[in-house]
Order: structure tokens, then sequence, then C-alpha cells
């Protein structure tokens, strides 16, 4: 089901009354805009299946609670303006992740990759691109990478990580701590027919990462399994 203006009209309204009496007088509201994401993201859970193996069970799985924790927030508004909801790549083989969030006003975005690598992971990572930075440039220098998401973005060291040369070739990718590719969306393409085929299409364009990633993190600098 297509993503509505009424499912936009929800979160404009939410954020202009982001309280717990407003949002329990209009629970109706939230409930049948819950259940249009819900079938959104079924529609795309579907279309990524036809080229990835996801974890997740169904669209409902996908969502993630529209109710804030504010327990070490100074924003204490109870409730989240958009709606969000992630995929998992099934099997611990197929490594990288697939976000989207909905919101009016142009702030819909779609976004994949590694939010919070583990130490052991992060540092294969480094030793692999270390030792050879090519193919990963190659794949972050795709036509098709670059139209769809510019660059590689997330939070990078200010210098290089502990024994890495600050003046080794890669390091303007060693000093990645985070790897994540973002696609904005404006309101009038979220609210198209078509939306969940461009964010299927988004997804796909971040598989030739994944699979080099995958790889990279399921063998050792000698390219055998582990």
């Amino acid at each position: 089901m297509p993503i509505s203006k009424s499912d936009f009209n929800f979160l404009i309204q939410l954020e202009k009354n982001n309280n717990r009496d407003w949002f329990t007088e209009n629970k109706e509201l939230y409930l049948s805009s819950h259940e249009n994401i819900i079938s959104f993201a079924d529609e795309v859970l579907t279309k990524l299946n036809r080229h990835d193996v996801i974890e997740t069970l169904n669209g409902k799985k996908s969502l993630f609670r529209i109710y804030r924790d504010v327990r070490f927030s100074k924003d204490k508004s109870p409730y989240k303006t958009h709606w969000a909801g992630g995929y998992k790549r099934a099997s611990k083989e197929r490594r990288g992740g697939y976000y989207f969030q909905i919101a009016p006003n142009n702030n819909t975005f779609i976004a994949g990759g590694f939010w919070a690598p583990n130490k052991e992971d992060l540092q294969r990572i480094r030793e692999e691109i270390a030792f050879d930075d090519q193919e990963l440039r190659e794949i972050l220098m795709d036509n098709t990478f670059v139209k769809t998401f510019n660059t590689l973005q997330g939070e990078q060291l200010k210098s290089a990580p502990k024994g890495f040369d600050k003046d080794h070739k890669a390091i303007d990718l060693l000093r990645f701590k985070q790897f994540i590719f973002t696609k904005n969306f404006s309101d009038e393409e979220v609210l198209a027919h078509n939306f969940a085929e461009k964010v299927d299409e988004t997804f796909k364009a971040m598989r030739p990462f994944f699979d080099y990633m995958s790889d990279v993190l399921t063998t050792d600098i000698n390219g055998e399994s582990i």
C-alpha cells in the first residue's frame, strides 16, 4: 500500500501535539496510519526477498516503536514524529542492514550499512582496507553508487586508528568508525505509487558494498573462512 497524505497528516498533528492526552484521544488515527505503514513495509520486504535473504519475518516486525525512550534525554516528548523500520539480513554470512525513515516536509530518507560495528569487525575491516583498498574504492566510485548515495558517510576518527600509519594511502577510509549510506526523498516521491519500488532500488544499490563486507568479515586476511 502506498504512503498516503493521511500518514503525513498524522505525523504533522503529532508534532504539534506531542503529549499523551492528544495521542490517547486520537489513537484511531495512529492505528490507521500504523496499518498503512505495516502494509508498505510488507511490500518492501517482499521486493527485498527477491534479491536478498532477509531475517525479518514481516512488515510489522520491521517497524520501530513510535514511543520514545526519554529516560536519558532532555527532550521529554513521548512520541517520535516519524515512522521508521529496518530489515536484518539473514545469517551471520550476510552482513549489513537496511533502514527507512518516513516523515513529512521532505524529511524521508533511506539508509543502510554498519551503524555500530563491534571492535573485532572494525579491526578486520581496517586490516583489509590497509592490505588492499582498491576493491572498496571501486564500489564507492561505481556510477550506481554515486548516483544513489553520492558518498560514504559515518563517524570518523580525527587521526589514524591505533596500529595504522597516519600517512597510509588509504587513511581516508581507515578513519571511518561507521559505514553508512543515505538517500533522501521528497514528499512528492514518497506519496507516489511506485515509492516502494524506489526504496527497493535504493536497497539493491547497497548490495555490492554488503557483499564485499560480508566476504571480508567471514574470512581472515589470507582469505580463509573463519
